[in-house]
This record gives C-alpha cells, structure tokens and sequence, in this order.
C-alpha cells in the first residue's frame, strides 16, 4: 500500500519558520501551536511515499493521540477523520502482508481519503502559521 501522491511543497516561510523551531526545541520547550507545526510536518514526513503509510504511523512509538490534538489545532479535520479511522491499525500485526483482504482493503480506502486530505494540508498549515505563529 504504497503512497500515490505528490509530497507536500511547504512554502519557503513554513520551511524556515520548522527550522527555526527545530533549533528552538533542542535549546527549550515549544508553546502547543509550535509543537502543533512540529508534529504536522514531522507525521507528513512518516506518511513518506516510499513508506507504508497509515500503518508505519501506528506501529511507530510516537505520541498518536498528542499528533492527531495537533492536526485539530491547525485546521486539518479530515486528517484527523483519517487517522481516527486508521486507529485500529495500532492493534494489528507489525507485518503488513499479515492483515487480511479486508483489512488491506479498508485501509486501501482510508489511505484513499489521506491523499485528499494530504492535497489540502499545505493551504492549512499556512493558514495557521499565519494566524497562531506569525509574530
């Protein structure tokens, strides 16, 4: 279940402003909305084309519920409809040629949904640099 989408294009702003926090984060602690980017862009990257999308997410040791608070605050509910509905792959077996037709058929639909979702999270994370981040 390959990704079949374009990688998202942050804007030159967004991709100095992730910069900026990256450095920020190892001297001290980021405020909710910073955390917020930080999580968005760093989950995008997981959910890499290459990779095995929703399922590497939910096998990964990150802090799901922490990361989908933070697709909430920027903006991007259907990234959160996608990952709520993707949640029960946390439960399944870490190989992935191990889940069922079914299963692999659902979660085909679900990733089917993340493309469009994925389509739109550039416009909302710019949104919400400009109205949370921008100083």
């Amino acid at each position: 279940m390959a990704f079949e989408h374009e990688p998202i294009e942050w804007d030159d702003e967004i991709t100095m402003l992730i910069d900026r926090l990256d450095e920020k984060s190892a001297e001290s602690g980021l405020t909710r909305e910073e955390r917020a980017l930080m999580d968005v862009v760093e989950t995008v990257q997981l959910l890499d084309p290459e990779g095995d999308g929703l399922h590497e997410f939910w096998q990964s040791a990150l802090d799901h519920r922490r990361i989908i608070n933070s697709f909430d605050l920027v903006g991007a509910s259907a990234m959160v409809d996608v990952l709520n509905a993707s949640q029960w792959c946390q439960t399944r077996n870490a190989d992935l040629d191990q889940y069922t037709e079914t299963e692999s058929d659902y979660l085909a639909s679900i990733e089917e949904d993340l493309y469009e979702a994925l389509s739109e999270l550039a416009e909302q994370v710019g949104e919400f640099v400009e109205d949370e981040l921008t100083e």
